[in-house]
């Protein structure tokens, strides 16, 4: 038990660690050496280095310090002390990962800086850790007022992302709205991965039993329910089923087969764990 507790321990640090340098090479390759601010603590570092041209980790330290000092005003002890490590660690990763253009195409540097800051901030959500900076007002903004955090810090990126109009003209600004936009698929499919699977419900009056029995030939993890119909009131049974999507065609084609009139609902699961699946 303590071997397994210790070992979690010890992933969960990496991945902290590592999505943090993520969002710092994000950063430092491609969102600061073309001036695109894309949010967050970070997009106002880039302003202030593009302007006066202040050390962007030095700008990301100073913006947190004050953003935790918030944290600890409107927040608690425990809020502030979960944030307050990313808050730390992200400047100091940011001054020792170098910093250099890596591609001259500023919307590649932005689909990758996007995608990479998409799936650094991803790695932090999964173990209940953040980078702190513009995330905190937000929280006080939702404890206080109760309004959703996800639409208050959109509309604080968009600020910034807003700024770069100033700084560097409306290129940079659309470059940065897009990044936001990579950013958000990143995350998105980060979470969710990338092999979708879809849910099957399968309703026959006639011909319940040959359907299920075919499917059961085919196909592992086939349930059945119990359910009512809403019209008539009678008992039925409904079969339900998760498929590939590569194995979703030839499942509706055996079940037409069958019965051409059987009633069938198909939604999207974003993930699957246990059976053939594994964890």
């Amino acid at each position: 038990m303590k071997e397994n507790i210790k070992k979690r321990s010890w992933m969960r640090w990496l991945v902290f660690l590592a999505g943090l340098e993520i969002i710092a090479v994000s950063i430092n390759l491609f969102y600061g050496p073309i001036n695109i601010a894309a949010g967050g603590s970070t997009g106002i570092s880039i302003l202030v280095d593009a302007v006066w041209g202040i050390n962007r980790s030095v700008t990301v330290f100073i913006v947190n310090v004050l953003m935790l000092i918030l944290a600890a005003i409107f927040l608690g002890k425990k809020t502030t002390k979960n944030i307050a490590l990313g808050s730390f660690v992200l400047p100091i990763l940011m001054q020792i990962t170098p910093s250099f253009k890596a591609t001259d195409n500023e919307l590649l540097a932005v689909i990758y800086g996007g995608a990479l800051m998409g799936l650094g901030v991803s790695l932090l959500y999964r173990v209940n850790a953040s980078s702190g900076g513009t995330t905190i007002p937000p929280m006080i903004l939702k404890k206080y007022f109760y309004l959703n955090p996800a639409v208050t810090l959109l509309c604080i990126d968009m600020i910034i992302i807003f700024l770069n109009i100033f700084v560097d003209g409306w290129n940079a600004f659309f470059l940065a709205a897009f990044s936001q936009l990579v950013t958000a698929i990143t995350m998105n499919y980060t979470e969710t991965g990338f092999d979708k699977k879809y849910q099957v419900r399968i309703m026959s009056n006639d011909h319940l039993e040959e359907i299920r029995n075919k499917l059961q030939e085919d196909y592992v993890g086939l349930t059945i329910y119990d359910v009512v119909g809403g019209y008539s009131d009678d008992k039925k049974k409904q079969l339900l089923i998760i498929v590939d999507t590569n194995e979703y065609g030839a499942l509706i084609t055996k079940i037409h087969e069958i019965d051409e009139e059987a009633f069938i609902v198909t939604s999207s699961v974003a993930k699957v764990h246990g059976g053939r699946w594994g964890i």
